[in-house]
């Protein structure tokens, strides 16, 4: 069986996304897989919550006296909203550090609003408007725990990293662990779609308390997460504790899972050309799929089931729509 997510102009498919996806139990066991579950893809940002939980696990995020809201933000791939920037300064202020501390480069909010806010304003985008602020607030964090010196905490064997490796050689089982380096500079994995599906199982396991501790971050602080219009941000909120889900660059993702009967199951998804668009739709199809989602969770969600296509006039053009084909 494959997944398809074909976009259509008028009523023809004009292009179409393949899609691979794994989904794991509380075992370990693949109990769905479409395409390859050792397809190997770099988990980009879905590795942020395990990112944060070194810092958590360490005593970094207590030591610095950050708060839910600020742990959430360091699992985040943010708009670069007020909220998100307030709180990464926060952050840092608790820190002791400013924004020449970052590592991760400066790019313009993604939220539309927010960077026209800022042109008007005739102010200079800043770290804090990057994506990955609180995931490099919570690197810096770790820094200092450890008592060692910021400068380079991106690097491959600054202590900060090695950290973070440590814990994810024993969350993935894995002693060879294959890096490269992320958009923000710093570190990321290459590892198999099974093997990110049991990376988000161990976050719902409830198993981990650093996990748990960000699993729930996440959970009651979803706009943290992303923000304003975005999926894993509107995910979360419907799913009020059951499920959290973290995207990745290059149209990868997690979803973490846990149903009625406490049971946990973790899924991976990966839009195999890389297209953001056809990501959420995938992985409300595959959750609906495995009846992971109950029918008031998909109303709630449904504008990302079979999201409407419009010309600049606002005339629909088409759609964009799931497909299981075998």
């Amino acid at each position: 069986m494959q997944i398809y997510c074909k976009v259509t102009r008028g009523n023809h498919v004009e292009s179409q996304h393949l899609i691979y996806a794994v989904a794991v139990n509380e075992g370990g066991k693949i109990i769905f897989s479409t395409g390859d579950p050792d397809y190997q893809t770099c988990i980009r940002s879905s590795l942020k919550p395990f990112q944060a939980a070194a810092s958590v696990h360490a005593g970094a995020v207590k030591s610095s006296g950050f708060t839910d809201e600020e742990l959430a933000l360091m699992c985040a791939s943010h708009n670069g909203e007020e909220i998100h920037v307030k709180t990464a300064k926060s952050m840092m202020n608790k820190l002791g550090f400013s924004k020449d501390h970052y590592e991760c480069g400066i790019h313009a909010p993604y939220d539309k609003e927010s960077k026209i806010a800022l042109l008007h304003k005739k102010k200079d985008y800043s770290p804090f408007d990057n994506n990955c602020s609180g995931k490099h607030a919570g690197m810096l964090a770790l820094a200092k725990h450890l008592g060692v010196k910021p400068a380079g905490y991106t690097n491959c064997d600054h202590p900060v990293q090695k950290t973070i490796f440590d814990l994810l050689r024993i969350y993935s089982g894995q002693n060879e662990i294959v890096t490269a380096i992320d958009g923000c500079s710093a570190p990321t994995l290459f590892m198999s779609l099974h093997g990110i599906a049991l990376l988000f199982q161990k976050l719902a396991s409830g198993q981990y308390p650093e996990l748990e501790e960000v699993y729930q971050a996440m959970a009651h602080h979803p706009y943290l997460v992303a923000g304003r219009n975005r999926f894993d941000t509107d995910f979360i909120k419907v799913m009020t504790g059951k499920a959290i889900t973290k995207v990745g660059g290059e149209a990868v993702r997690g979803v973490a899972f846990r149903n009625k009967n406490g049971e946990t199951f973790g899924l991976a998804l990966k839009v195999l050309d890389g297209n953001q668009r056809a990501n959420p739709v995938a992985t409300m199809a595959v959750l609906d799929h495995l009846k992971f989602i109950e029918e008031e969770d998909l109303a709630g969600l449904k504008d990302y089931r079979n999201p409407k296509l419009f010309n600049l006039r606002k005339i629909q053009t088409g759609n964009i729509s799931a497909h299981f084909e075998n």
